[in-house]
């Protein structure tokens, strides 16, 4: 039997921040029984790629990377690569004859047959697939990856949103709650957290599957109640699922950051009925208005997708004037992805590449004016940063403000005499380039 204790493992996670916590519970597992985690992927004899499949664009970065990894084998010290979470969850089928660089195969809960897969694999000398074989479940110990001030708290798992173009429902099922307790408890686990980021699929519908009713507001209550929790911010707010009592603890909660992410996805009525999005373009402007009057300074931040089946010139068109109306502060983009086993790839209009990636371009210069006069009004002005270290060339502090969502929006970049990463500190804005803040703090003198 092989000695799995003399191998080091690494764990790269790719696609989004809900993936990293699923990474972070895994590293924590794996160093609980014994294992040594390292973050280099050429030391390690053992390396996760644990991927994400949710568009094309996705699945190409999870194959690129396990092909990188598998030339380690000849470089590094590498002897197993093992491709978990959403790629094998949804296409094992597919995957398991044709992409021999991966040695073992775990779906997104799989990781308790880690050990099992590695010993057989080692053992028979084989490739061993093990998807949908686990149930590694809510577990609440986890490696906070860096930087270790900002911590997501992943709230639930799969989605009951039957979005005619996501795949999600089909690789990570029903919606499913973890319990208020649990969570509370991992987070006071977590240490001293200056930002915590709440996330799932759909946060809006917490407690629904659990409980019987929502339970966001509750849960926020809870997570605010803990000394060691400085600030939460709010990531994929279903918008048929913001309430009044949600609005309401948003404004009053002094832990709650002023900022809100809306996944709205489109703003044209036609084309939200073709999505299954439960909402309207004049509903979506009342929500936005009634978010600014009770929420004074809020930070809204969506995604869209263009290019959706049948979508024609004139609802570009209305996107773009929906975005001139609506001023969101920050939003992200997307052509639209065909997926196989999606009610949208069997809808007629499906355009060209050429032609969704004009219409990207066409949105994204919009919303680049509208992001980019939003910073200029902050020049002049002194806002809070988080610092969160120091800036890739080394000349600036760099952090980010309450409008800055960690890893998807700007940041800003400062002169001090002295930061620490973590802390926050008033920053006079000085200048923008249109995607970032650049600024110092009071007491920095350039002379010294």
């Amino acid at each position: 039997m092989t000695d799995l204790k003399s191998k080091k493992f690494s764990v790269i996670f790719l696609g989004c921040d809900k993936n990293r916590v699923d990474s972070e519970k895994l590293i924590s597992f794996i160093q609980q029984q014994g294992y040594e985690v390292t973050p280099d992927p050429a030391e390690a004899q053992i390396i996760i790629v644990n991927t994400c499949a949710f568009i094309n664009d996705a699945r190409e970065e999870s194959i690129n990377t396990v092909i990188d990894c598998s030339a380690l084998r000849d470089q590094g010290a590498l002897e197993k690569l093992v491709v978990s979470g959403c790629l094998p969850q949804k296409f094992i089928s597919e995957l398991y004859d044709t992409f021999t660089e991966g040695d073992i195969f775990l779906g997104v809960d799989d990781y308790d047959r880690l050990f099992d897969a590695l010993q057989k694999s080692y053992d028979e000398d084989e490739r061993v697939n093990m998807v949908g074989q686990g149930q590694f479940g809510y577990r609440k110990l986890r490696a906070v990856s860096e930087p270790e001030h900002i911590a997501y708290l992943k709230i639930a798992d799969g989605c009951n949103n039957r979005c005619t173009y996501c795949l999600i429902p089909k690789i990570r099922g029903k919606y499913v709650s973890y319990p208020m307790e649990s969570l509370v408890s991992e987070a006071e686990s977590l240490g001293d957290i200056a930002e915590l980021i709440i996330v799932a699929q759909d946060i809006t519908r917490y407690g629904l599957d659990l409980y019987g009713q929502a339970m966001l507001v509750p849960l926020l209550q809870r997570l605010s109640a803990l000394e060691n929790i400085r600030s939460i911010r709010l990531l994929y707010c279903y918008p048929d699922m913001i309430t009044d009592e949600l609005i309401h603890e948003i404004a009053a909660n002094d832990k709650i950051l002023k900022y809100i992410d809306i996944p709205l996805q489109h703003s044209e009525d036609r084309i939200l009925k073709l999505m299954n999005r439960p909402q309207t373009r004049q509903g979506y402007l009342d929500l936005i208005s009634k978010l600014r009057a009770e929420v004074p300074g809020i930070a809204i931040r969506s995604t869209f997708i263009v290019g959706f089946p049948s979508e024609t010139e004139e609802e570009l068109e209305g996107l773009k004037s929906f975005l001139e109306e609506a001023r969101l502060e920050n939003c992200g983009f997307f052509a639209y992805s065909r997926e196989k086993d999606t009610p949208a790839d069997r809808l007629p209009g499906h355009m060209t590449k050429r032609i969704k990636e004009k219409r990207l371009k066409q949105a994204y210069k919009v919303q680049e004016q509208i992001s980019s006069e939003y910073l200029e009004s902050f020049i002049g002005k002194t806002v809070q940063v988080l610092c969160d270290g120091i800036s890739e060339d080394g000349e600036f502090f760099q952090g980010h403000a309450y409008f800055q969502a960690p890893d998807i929006d700007g940041r800003t970049f400062f002169h001090a005499p002295f930061a620490a990463q973590g802390e926050r500190y008033e920053v006079h804005i000085q200048g923008t380039d249109g995607l970032d803040l650049y600024g110092a703090t009071a007491d920095y003198n350039p002379e010294d």
